[in-house]
């Protein structure tokens, strides 16, 4: 299933299921996409910041080697590389890739600012 979380300036929260197939016109986004469609959700969060004035926030696995991170991360507002690997819910092991946060702000969509945070 799809799902993301929608926030707005007055602080309601919600879920929007088939999250690609509607608009986020100013909305506020907070994305944890299926990893084996990143490149879908990473365009279109690329493209609802920069034609609808949306504001979105991914967690995404570092994939620096692949054409979405060249053509889309790298135009995102700010990179946070997260230090360590995440362990999902109650997990013993660590994924098994480095993550990030990646920032998309409708206001401009430049190079990013890179920064790191630590996983605990």
């Amino acid at each position: 299933m799809q799902l993301i979380l929608i926030t707005n300036a007055a602080n309601t929260i919600r879920y929007l299921t088939i999250g690609l197939a509607k608009s986020w016109n100013n909305e506020i986004v907070f994305v944890n996409p299926p990893y084996s469609k990143l490149a879908e959700w990473v365009e279109k969060a690329y493209n609802e910041a920069k034609t609808n004035m949306a504001h979105v926030i991914m967690l995404i696995p570092v994939r620096s080697d692949t054409k979405t991170w060249h053509s889309f991360v790298m135009k995102s507002n700010k990179i946070i590389f997260i230090k360590g690997r995440l362990k999902f819910g109650g997990n013993k092991n660590s994924a098994p890739f480095p993550s990030c946060i990646i920032e998309f702000h409708p206001w401009s969509i430049n190079s990013p600012t890179i920064d790191v945070m630590s996983n605990k």
